[in-house]
């Protein structure tokens, strides 16, 4: 038991070096907790942001992600924030609300008021439920970031409440709390999954750096169907003017379903990733690659990615 006591301390310490708790003010007189990763010393020049969203079940205090973040960050001379945006997407605050939103927006404000921050390296991530909400702000604010990347997110949550009913995994009974009920309960509960979605959105992040990763086993070993990336993927190619770079509904419903990437569309591409790439196609700035992985993400490679991109005003 002691034994088991000392691993539990050594995980938070390991989580909290370099980490500091913060709270934002919000307009309504509360406050948005966070953690952060601080320069040890402030920079001559302006340096970068990385904002790392938490998954669908999980809030500003999960340590999947963040210690590979700090470690790049660190590396880079990049700034770090892990916000709270309102935490786990099973209440009406949360799930891509207003106010979830404006907590996104409000971390980066934080930080650009705190620290010497390069407003035209701001860079949006996350995974699952993170994807969903890096896809959601890619279509509410583009003009906020310089790159955003999105790893095996939901676009549409109808669709998705559908997709995990029928599978039998909870998080449609999450999209019920959050959204107010089924899809088709009621003209003001479809009008909540509308507004929450990423494909009600998308079309405004014309030109947007755009990073889509989706795992082709993902719906099966894991929670969110590759449909959902690819859907996203083809309102932002249209967006881009390139609407052949969009996959069809057949071939959509084909990788879906059989967990596979026809042999006249895979991709020889070499990176240094964990999963290799079976497929990438881009439109414009925005790309997606599908994965020989499931429900999972890749930080050094986002990161990789993400530093490349840089607004032009």
């Amino acid at each position: 038991m002691r034994f088991l006591f000392s691993l539990l301390i050594l995980s938070s310490t390991l989580f909290a070096r370099d980490l500091k708790e913060i709270a934002i003010p919000r307009t309504d007189g509360t406050a948005q907790p966070a953690f952060i990763y601080e320069l040890p010393e402030t920079p001559e020049a302006p340096a970068p942001l990385l904002v790392l969203l938490h998954t669908w079940s999980g809030d500003y205090k999960q340590k999947s992600s963040i210690g590979a973040c700090r470690k790049e960050c660190e590396k880079r001379g990049w700034y770090l924030i892990h916000p709270n945006f309102r935490g786990p997407n099973k209440r009406p605050e949360a799930c891509g609300s207003d106010l979830a939103v404006a907590d996104v927006l409000g971390a980066v404000d934080w930080m650009v008021e705190k620290y010497k921050i390069d407003t035209k390296r701001v860079y949006l991530m996350g995974t699952s439920g993170g994807g969903h909400m890096s896809l959601l702000m890619a279509g509410r604010y583009p003009k906020r970031w310089a790159g955003i990347s999105a790893w095996v997110g939901i676009s549409d949550l109808a669709a998705w409440h559908q997709q995990t009913k029928a599978a039998g995994r909870k998080y449609y009974l999450d999209l019920e709390k959050s959204c107010g009920g089924a899809p088709g309960t009621s003209t003001e509960v479809d009008e909540q999954y509308r507004l929450r979605s990423p494909i009600t959105w998308l079309s405004d992040a014309k030109d947007l750096p755009l990073d889509i990763n989706v795992g082709i086993h993902d719906g099966h070993t894991g929670s969110v169907p590759v449909s959902q990336s690819l859907h996203a993927f083809n309102i932002v190619a249209k967006a881009n003017g390139q609407p052949e770079k969009a996959f069809s509904p057949e071939l959509i419903e084909s990788m879906t379903k059989s967990r596979q990437v026809p042999d006249k569309l895979l991709t020889a591409i070499q990176e240094n990733r964990v999963k290799p790439v079976l497929h990438r196609r881009s439109a414009g700035p925005a790309r997606i690659t599908i994965f020989d992985g499931g429900h999972e993400g890749e930080v050094p490679i986002a990161i990789e990615w993400l530093a490349e991109q840089r607004k032009s005003h």
